[in-house]
């Protein structure tokens, strides 16, 4: 499926609704058909193309709609926290523990996962082709500018993480911060010939002259580039949510969607991989992380 200029198009955050019930089969739960299940979802999620895709597999199993609130996972979980969603779908687990430890999520399920990537203007100005990312993060600091999303975002905060592992305190004219979402951030890294850090999905997805300097690979990343997505529903004792209907969407993207998040490619490149499904679970997904 083509979907580079996806973004130009359609453009980045917003509100997506994708209603459109097509009716529960004789096996649909009546307690979830025909409802409305409002997900607050990662910027990148969205701009990769693949939330559409999930949102449509999730109504035509289960008759009912899904209306996507897009957003950086700062802004999702306090969509939640404010009782405005069902359940979110998000991909900074430092921010998610604090929304678990608070009382605000429960069952949390890593659903998929790939990799962060370093991508700059193609002449690489730096020269941060092939290093690691803390090398890559040092020779960027005050020699070419770096745009970053300053907008407490899951992407956000990994950034902030490696510039930290790095020594690095950035700021000055070489760091800018957009305050928008991925798409949008890409699309001005490459008007102004700038370096900036991005998931794998929305790096393909987006038509820009960017090239990925750093770039470790999508079913092992090291760490510091290493990108989980989970779902969490609203804690239904806390506010007046669809908890049948969350529930429902947290077993359809850790039982059927599976498949889907494997098969999805982005021109003929796969831009996720499955995380819900191991031979050796993973209990500690479940609940806040020491």
């Amino acid at each position: 499926m083509d979907r580079r200029g996806y973004l130009r198009a359609l453009g980045a955050g917003g509100a997506l609704s994708l209603a459109g019930c097509l009716g529960g089969s004789d096996g649909t739960d009546p307690g979830v058909a025909d409802g409305t299940l409002t997900v607050a979802a990662a910027t990148t999620v969205h701009d990769s193309g693949l939330l559409s895709d999930l949102s449509a597999g999730f109504e035509d199993a289960f008759g009912a709609s899904v209306r996507a609130v897009v957003r950086g996972t700062g802004a999702a979980l306090r969509t939640a926290s404010d009782g405005d969603c069902d359940a979110v779908v998000v991909h900074a687990r430092p921010l998610e523990d604090e929304f678990l430890r608070a009382g605000h999520g429960v069952n949390r399920r890593a659903v998929m996962g790939n990799d962060f990537l370093v991508v700059g203007p193609s002449d690489d100005p730096a020269g941060v082709a092939d290093r690691g990312p803390l090398e890559a993060f040092r020779e960027i600091e005050g020699d070419a500018t770096f745009l970053s999303r300053g907008d407490r975002s899951g992407t956000h905060v990994r950034e902030r993480r490696i510039w930290e592992a790095a020594g690095v305190e950035p700021g000055g004219d070489w760091y800018r911060e957009t305050g928008q979402g991925m798409g949008a951030t890409l699309v001005a890294a490459d008007e102004t010939g700038a370096y900036t850090l991005v998931d794998r999905g929305t790096f393909l997805n987006t038509e820009t002259g960017l090239a990925a300097h750093v770039a470790r690979g999508l079913d092992d990343p090291p760490d510091l580039l290493r990108n989980e997505y989970a779902v969490i529903p609203t804690n239904p004792a806390r506010h007046d949510v669809a908890y049948a209907l969350a529930m429902a969407f947290v077993g359809y993207l850790t039982g059927p969607a599976q498949k889907r998040i494997a098969a999805f490619r982005v021109d003929g490149e796969p831009a996720f991989r499955p995380l819900a499904r191991s031979e050796q679970p993973e209990f500690e997904q479940y609940a806040p992380s020491e």
